[in-house]
């Protein structure tokens, strides 16, 4: 009897530590922590990001002046016709020089007192090649320069007889037949390749206005020379 019992305590020591250490492992699996799930590298986009400038470090939109770039030099101002070239103003200096180029022609001849385009005038003219020097002479005005009137030197010599001569010396001239500019009523021709500068308040006398249609083929002349 004695042996039994004995038998039986040892089965229940052993029952009972078995059930201690299943107790025990269970408790320790519970207070472990889950393994965490490996996180997506890849982030959600967020909302852009607006950063305030800083405007006392931030660069100027404004340019500084460089101190070592020269200054622009002041175009010259024209005088009456707004052309950087435009010689000075009539009673401003001396002869300024023949006008060099095809003008504006234009027939606005005017029954006053005032020289105008179309009219035959006299005038002093310098010569071409010294403009400190010249004589009193007609001019058929054919145009304006600003505050110069611009015209063409007529002539009572006949210069048919010399025509190759003055070609050669770059001179051509056009038959203008007569009129009231010249007294004596001799024939008359113009020069059809040198345009003079007139000044207003230098012309002496108003001689006559030309027919238009003499005015025209004149106008044709010139602009065949200048427009060579």
């Amino acid at each position: 009897m004695a042996n039994s019992t004995g038998f039986l305590d040892g089965v229940l020591r052993v029952l009972r530590d078995v059930a201690v250490r299943a107790l025990s492992n269970s408790t320790e699996k519970k207070e472990q922590p889950a393994p965490r799930a490996k996180q997506d590298r890849r982030q959600e986009p967020g909302p852009k990001r607006f950063t305030v400038p800083d405007y006392d470090s931030a660069p100027s939109t404004e340019r500084a002046p460089n101190p070592k770039a020269p200054k622009a030099a002041a175009k010259p101002q024209a005088s009456g016709t707004g052309r950087p070239d435009a010689p000075p103003a009539p009673g401003q200096g001396g002869y300024p020089g023949d006008y060099a180029r095809l003008p504006e022609i234009a027939y606005q001849p005017r029954r006053d007192d005032n020289p105008d385009p179309g009219e035959i005038v006299w005038t002093w003219v310098p010569y071409e090649e010294d403009h400190a020097q010249g004589k009193d002479r007609p001019v058929l005005l054919i145009g304006r320069d600003g505050g110069w009137l611009l015209g063409l030197q007529v002539t009572s010599q006949d210069h048919d007889r010399d025509a190759a001569q003055e070609a050669r010396a770059g001179r051509y001239w056009l038959d203008i037949g007569t009129g009231e500019w010249d007294r004596q009523g001799r024939a008359s021709e113009v020069c059809v390749n040198r345009i003079v500068r007139i000044d207003p308040d230098g012309v002496r006398r108003i001689g006559a206005i030309l027919d238009r249609r003499v005015f025209d083929a004149v106008a044709a002349e010139v602009r065949h020379h200048y427009a060579r």
